[in-house]
């Protein structure tokens, strides 16, 4: 008999993304770097309260501004004005001028619609389902639909509790694989292997201790913002997979 859906790996891993375990050589811990004690936590610095979707001007939410200029143009190079936040376990890219520029609540928005913009949203919303005020992040960043809905279910059905001790990490228990092997992962790079100016797949590149690894995010501009567009099983992200190297991404540099 089969294990019920929620002890699954493949689920953990799609229900928090990052701060839970898959099996990747050993397992795989989808979280960052200890940051130093100079690591500023928390969201960017434009900041309001959040009581339901955020009220719309001229097609964006309301006091979004980002630097649409680069259009559909593929990035060469990470945007130039990357800092890194701490953001629950993990530490994710935030851009002055690809977003988010705009927090509301647990919910940062306002990337710029560009494939820059799409990239940073992939890296940033999923990040945020590891957390208490994921069904938030849910509710206002994920497409609404089939997939939406079946995520939410299963997500509902993980503890946000500390595995490991001290840090939470909203994962649930991490599965007994018998390895009794574990390793840290951060973002290393990306690619951009589809885009359109309504919808974009982001390939993620992360670093272990094993080497490297991919998943992919589809996200969709809606709303006047990139979204995520989950598949219709409830995953925000493909299967994680081992690759070889770096070849045909862009290196964060960090």
């Amino acid at each position: 008999m089969s294990e019920p859906y929620w002890r699954q790996r493949g689920w953990q891993v799609s229900a928090a993304f990052l701060g839970v375990v898959v099996l990747l050589s050993g397992i795989v811990a989808l979280t960052a770097g200890r940051g130093t004690a100079d690591d500023r936590a928390g969201a960017p610095p434009s900041k309001g309260p959040l009581s339901g979707s955020p009220a719309m001007r001229d097609g964006r939410p309301d006091g979004c501004r980002t630097d649409d200029g680069g259009g559909d143009v593929m990035p060469t190079a990470p945007p130039g004005d990357v800092d890194w936040r701490t953001l629950g376990v993990t530490r994710v890219p935030v851009s002055a001028s690809a977003g988010p520029t705009l927090t509301q609540g647990p919910v940062w928005w306002c990337f710029a619609h560009t494939p820059a913009g799409a990239v940073l949203a992939a890296h940033i919303i999923p990040s945020h389902m590891s957390g208490p005020d994921w069904r938030t992040v849910a509710q206002e960043q994920v497409v609404p639909g089939r997939g939406r809905d079946l995520f939410v279910f299963k997500r509902s059905t993980v503890r946000d509790d500390a595995p490991g001790g001290g840090r939470d990490t909203g994962s649930g228990s991490s599965p007994d694989t018998g390895s009794g092997s574990s390793s840290v992962a951060s973002y290393a790079g990306f690619s951009v292997p589809a885009y359109s100016g309504r919808a974009a797949t982001v390939e993620l590149l992360l670093k272990t201790a094993q080497g490297y690894a991919t998943t992919s995010v589809s996200l969709r501009w809606s709303g006047g913002d990139w979204k995520v567009q989950p598949s219709d099983n409830g995953a925000l992200h493909t299967p994680v997979k081992a690759v070889q190297g770096t070849n045909g991404h862009l290196l964060w540099g960090v």
